[in-house]
């Protein structure tokens, strides 16, 4: 599970930078940019979920012990 999680994260990464490079700075939320801001807002989400998921399966793994 750790395995897909990094990945997870990988990809996710991979959608943040693609979408970085469309937004237009200029004009932030006009057409394509506001699509692009959805993409990184939706990629740093993902990531704190797997972040919250690992550290979670830390923390059930410790009270078993």
């Amino acid at each position: 599970m750790k395995i897909a999680s990094i990945i997870g994260c990988l990809v996710a990464l991979a959608l943040i930078i693609v979408n970085i490079t469309k937004i237009s700075f200029e004009k932030p939320l006009e057409d394509d940019s506001t699509v692009a801001l959805i993409g990184v807002v939706s990629g740093l989400i993902v990531i704190i979920i797997l972040l919250i998921f690992n550290i979670s399966k830390i923390i059930e793994k410790k009270s078993k012990q």
